[in-house]
Order: C-alpha cells, then structure tokens, then sequence
C-alpha cells in the first residue's frame, strides 16, 4: 500500500474545484453533491496539513501552496488518462490520439485533412488541444504536436509538413481605396501585429528599405492569426500574415495587398513525437495522411 499517496477521488475533487473555481461546478462536473467534493477537499486539507483553499462566502481561491499542487496533481490525472486511453488502444478497446496544435493551423490546414482521416479511420479518436508556446512532451499529456519553428524541436521525430514561404501584407479593399492617390498607401493605415511573429512587421520594413516608424509600431497586437484576420476583414487595419491562410481570399479580392511584397520567412510547420515513445499503429497511420497530405 502506497500510504503516501490521498485518495484518487480526493484528487480529482481537488482538481476540479481548483480548475472551477467552485465545489458546486465540481460536483456538476463530478455527477457528485456539493458536501461530497467539499468533504473530499477538506478531507484532502486534513491529510496534507496544509490549506490549499482560503474560503470567503461562496468563493474559493486557492492558497499558493493549492495553486502549485493543483498543477502537479493535473498533470499526473491527465498522464493517468493518457496512460489508461494507450493500454485500451493496445488492447483493440479504441485507438486515441492527443495532439498539441496551432490554433489558426488547425482551424485553417488541419481539419480537413483530419476529416479525410476520419473517413478512411473511423476507429481513431484523434483529440486537440491548443499549445502556441514550445513545451516538453515529458511535462504535458500528448501523443504528438504540430507547430511552427525553424527545425524540428529536440528529442523528437516526425516530419515537416510544408514551408510557410511569406509572410504578405493584406488589408480589406475598402481600406486600400480610401488611399487613392497618395504616394505611400501604408503611411497612414494601422498595422495590426500578431504577437507570435512580434517582430515581422520590422523585418518587413527593413527588407522593404523603409523606415520603421514608431506609428508602426504602435499598433494593435492580436494573440492568433485568426484574430489578425478577422480584424481586416473589418477594415481595422493591414497585417501581415502566411501566404497559405489569404491565398484564396487574395485571388478572390476579398482581400487586396497595399504593397505587392512579402517578407520571406525561414520556418516552416513540423509534426513530431518523442524520440523515446515508439509510435503505435493510430500514430504511424495519422503521420502517414499528413505527410500525403503536405505532398
């Protein structure tokens, strides 16, 4: 008996109640009553000897003892999930994949690749979730990622799906019209800036032999691709964003380049797994379609 270890619903209790915010929304969560998670919780305090909630009314707010245990305690459920999901898959109960995905890429590129998966394997379960910043797969519950970088992240194996080629700059025609006639149709336009390529737009500028201007710099800044975009299609502004997501819209003229020059971009978009996993069949068969599908 591993007397160190709390109760398993004791745990998950917790964990939902930190990640709720509430014992009520915890017990919904849990299909228990509110006095069950609460005793388990307080039960869970008991055993540690340590507060992990302060209570005030209604409100719960975890101590930061609690904040750095509830943490840890999530991160062993979700490899528990994974590790119970992995033996089900090996016994031939269902085959579950877990990825870490780009928000914009997954909306845009992946789904319908992964819809074409589906048809052909209807028996995997392939299960998303958002990670914009590098990570370690020993620290987070997936199977494999796909992300952005200029080469394949360490410890790990896969393939690259495509190069991103450019970055071009796209604003909606409406915006651009109301620039005729003066000498430099970006002087007075916003430049929205995404924050996971901070530093594109300087580039762009000194490519261009511009002048970085600090009005340029002052522009809003939107966390994903798809906000950039959403924002000029309103007429908010110009942004510079990959070749592959406006394409179509350029061709289309739902969107106009105010200047025809792009910034070249040296990364490109990896899919890739731990080096010391050995890939299973749902794996080896999901980096199939998706290097047929980047060909």
């Amino acid at each position: 008996m591993r007397h160190g270890i709390p109760n398993l619903g004791a745990l998950q209790a917790f964990e939902a109640t930190a990640r709720l915010g509430s014992f009520s929304r915890a017990a919904e969560e849990l299909a228990l009553t509110h006095s069950a998670v609460y005793r388990q919780v307080a039960g869970l305090e008991e055993r540690l000897g340590v507060a992990l909630f302060t209570r005030v009314r209604r409100r719960v707010m975890l101590t930061d003892a609690g904040a750095e245990y509830a943490a840890r305690v999530r991160h062993h459920l979700d490899q528990l999930e994974k590790d119970t999901l992995g033996l089900m898959s090996r016994a031939g109960v269902g085959r579950n994949l877990h990825l870490a995905v780009l928000p914009t890429l997954a909306m845009t590129w992946l789904m319908p690749r992964l819809a074409a998966f589906h048809r052909r394997r209807p028996d995997i379960v392939v299960s998303l979730s958002v990670r914009t910043l590098p990570f370690q797969f020993a620290d987070e519950p997936f199977d494999a990622a796909i992300y952005h970088a200029e080469r394949m992240w360490p410890g790990t194996r896969g393939i690259k799906l495509f190069d991103e080629g450019e970055l071009l700059p796209v604003c909606a025609p409406q915006l651009l019209a109301a620039q005729a006639g003066k000498e430099d149709p970006l002087a007075d336009l916003p430049h929205l800036h995404t924050t996971s390529r901070p530093d594109a737009w300087r580039r762009w500028y000194v490519a261009q032999g511009r002048d970085y201007l600090p009005t340029v710099n002052a522009g809003p800044r939107y966390e994903l691709f798809t906000m950039s975009l959403a924002a000029v299609r309103e007429g908010m502004g110009v942004a510079l964003v990959p070749r592959f997501l406006v394409e179509s819209a350029l061709q289309s003229g739902e969107l106009v380049m105010p200047v025809n020059a792009g910034l070249h971009v040296d990364e490109a978009y990896f899919f890739s797994y731990p080096l010391v996993n050995e890939p299973g069949e749902a794996l080896r068969d999901l980096e199939t379609c998706l290097k047929d599908a980047s060909a």
